[in-house]
């Protein structure tokens, strides 16, 4: 099978596309003929960046853990392990898989899900990561209820346009941060205001808002508490760029020291991948309540460029990968 392999950190540059042999199914995996969506995430995996996730262990210390990278996957089922029910070859599923940058990848069974029939391949592609974190941090933190006023830092983005979706159907009033060529875009998946931030500043203390999740990590803690109400709750989702020591790690620590001394609840987003999650997620889009938004989709072989796409940060929702 064709792959995109990585045997050192760097630029995107260190990519590879390569033969390999298929991935060894268990007896609790699947096989899955891959469609892939990219992350930000993967960059960071791709770079060591920040340099502190190399020493925690989440990355690998001196080249990458995984040869091939990749998690998010959408795809039919080639193969099923001996202990796996309720999936067969055929099957249309969308999840979680381990080396998804090549034309097959092994999934555990309880990490993919069946893909709604309205999406296409690449659609489903890219709901598992960005759809989950929006999840975790608009209704699991964030707590988000009818009434509420939340913001989205970043809303523009992959997780962003999710999150203002989900927090949306949930009954909240969304306020969306993005650029001016982004504000339809933010306002028509759910959005009741937009900022535009080249020429506004929402941490000016004007607004203040029930529930914030920030993105992008581009503002103090301290102006980001100002745009809270004073028992409001900040859930910060890293952030940052190529080449730091700690990157959005600095903040989270600070959010962790500060939280004891303040009313306000300043909150970390777990990283998880649990089944739960993309059937909330399968059953919003059944509804016609959630609606990926895909920026542009690249062959296998251009996975490099999709890469320098996403770290630039100015994707419109999701990169996606696809085998066609």
């Amino acid at each position: 099978m064709k792959a995109i392999v990585q045997e050192r950190f760097g630029p995107p540059d260190v990519l590879r596309l390569v033969d390999t042999g298929l991935p060894e199914v268990g007896p609790g995996d699947v096989l899955v003929r891959v469609h892939a969506a990219l992350n930000p995430y993967d960059w960071h995996i791709m770079r060591g960046d920040p340099l502190i996730a190399r020493l925690m262990g989440e990355v690998g210390l001196t080249k990458p853990k995984a040869r091939v990278a990749g998690v998010d996957a959408a795809g039919r089922v080639e193969a099923a392990g001996a202990n796996v029910r309720g999936l067969r070859h055929g099957d249309e599923v969308l999840g979680f898989c381990r080396g998804a940058f090549a034309e097959y990848a092994r999934a555990e069974a309880g990490k993919v899900v069946p893909k709604p029939v309205s999406l296409t391949f690449g659609q489903a592609a890219a709901v598992p990561m960005a759809g989950a974190t929006a999840l975790r941090g608009i209704r699991d933190v964030g707590a988000v209820r009818a009434g509420h006023r939340v913001l989205v830092n970043g809303a523009a983005g992959g997780v962003g346009t999710y999150a203002v979706q989900i927090a949306a159907a949930l009954g909240a009033e969304v306020t969306g941060v993005c650029s001016t060529r982004n504000a339809e875009l933010v306002r028509s998946i759910g959005a009741a205001h937009v900022v535009d931030y080249t020429t506004e500043d929402f941490t000016d203390g004007r607004a203040h808002y029930d529930v914030i999740l920030d993105n992008v990590g581009n503002r103090p803690l301290s102006r980001l508490r100002r745009a809270l109400t004073p028992t409001g709750t900040l859930v910060l989702n890293g952030g940052g760029s190529p080449g730091h020591v700690f990157g959005p790690v600095a903040g989270i620590l600070r959010a962790v020291v500060v939280n004891g001394l303040v009313r306000e609840r300043l909150r970390l987003l777990p990283h998880e991948q649990k089944r739960e999650q993309l059937l909330t997620l399968t059953g919003l889009i059944e509804a016609g309540k959630l609606t990926p938004v895909l920026d542009r989709t690249y062959p296998l072989a251009d996975t490099a460029e999709g890469l320098r796409r996403v770290e630039q940060g100015h994707a419109r929702g999701k990169v996606v990968i696809t085998m066609e």
